[in-house]
């Protein structure tokens, strides 16, 4: 792609382009497609089924409507991004303030995402995909366009950091179990839970950087609406809560998967010992993506026994 000195595409076919691949927030895509992978794994070390071609289209149909909620966020955030410096973690892709492009390219990039994802479920439902994940699906669709725009908002009402971490810590790992059996147990979903937990962490610490901006346009966020001390005291909670669910599941988890997540615990508490004193929400990234890749490998290994 040529860029300008500024670092931006010279034509404008190319610099809608450009916008459309940032916004789609490809590295958030490959976490997606890993916690994905965690919720597969597990479901097969549960039956020792991993069937393939129904894994290949609920992943692309997971892909293509959390591409449209990422768009959605881009088209409503497009003035809090504009004020915001961002980090490699907060703050949006950087898409449309960079090249001034009209935010509703991002709205027409999430309505193409989120027909595609609408019609490749549309010819597999039943067949390839079954109903549950469908239905799964469908709420990861309302729920994530319903975090950005309205009617409800989510992230603009203090009520983002939750639905967040329901949709990416609970319902994205369930959502897998169910493309691969057809139905999701409560085992399945308990052993979700710490890893929602720290989803949760996650939207905390990522909105932590933005909250001067997100105040300015009115996105009420808990990093917005809440002292320091709550929310430090909220983010150790978290810990907590995550520690308890743990040590709760030590009699279901098989014994790799639960040493799999004590072993974040630690960098837990070194990311809660510089929440909202450091900019940078790097290390509760860290735990996230550490616990998928440590419960992926451990269920797997689990499944290989």
């Amino acid at each position: 792609m040529n860029e300008t000195d500024s670092g931006r595409p010279t034509t404008d076919a190319r610099t809608v382009a450009w916008v459309v691949w940032k916004a789609a927030r490809p590295a958030q895509l490959l976490l997606i497609g890993l916690v994905y992978a965690m919720g597969a794994s597990l479901a097969f070390a549960e039956t020792g089924r991993f069937p393939v071609r129904a894994h290949a289209v609920g992943l692309a149909a997971m892909a293509l409507v959390a591409a449209s909620v990422h768009y959605a966020n881009e088209y409503a955030d497009a003035e809090t991004d504009r004020l915001t410096d961002r980090t490699p973690f907060s703050g949006g892709s950087g898409a449309l303030p960079r090249t001034g492009l009209s935010r509703r390219v991002a709205l027409a990039a999430g309505a193409v995402a989120l027909a595609a994802g609408v019609g490749l479920v549309a010819a597999t439902a039943g067949s390839v995909l079954p109903w549950l994940s469908v239905c799964l699906l469908a709420a990861v669709a309302v729920l994530g366009w319903q975090y950005s725009v309205g009617p409800l908002a989510f992230a603009w009402r203090g009520l983002g950091e939750l639905v967040n971490a329901v949709l990416g810590g609970l319902l994205l790992p369930v959502y897998a179990v169910s493309v691969a059996t057809g139905r999701v147990t409560l085992p399945a979903v308990a052993a979700c839970l710490p890893f929602a937990v720290v989803v949760f962490l996650n939207l905390l610490d990522t909105t932590w950087p933005d909250r001067r901006a997100d105040a300015a346009v009115g996105k009420r966020t808990l990093a917005t609406r809440w002292s320091t001390n709550r929310l430090r005291g909220t983010y150790w909670s978290g810990v907590v809560a995550f520690a308890a669910a743990t040590v709760a599941l030590a009699d279901t988890l098989p014994s790799a998967v639960w040493l799999a997540t004590v072993g974040v615990l630690p960098v837990l508490a070194y990311a809660g010992s510089r929440y909202t004193t450091a900019r940078s929400p790097a290390p509760t990234v860290a735990a996230m993506v550490a616990l998928a890749v440590a419960q992926t490998a451990a269920w797997l290994a689990v499944a290989a026994a």
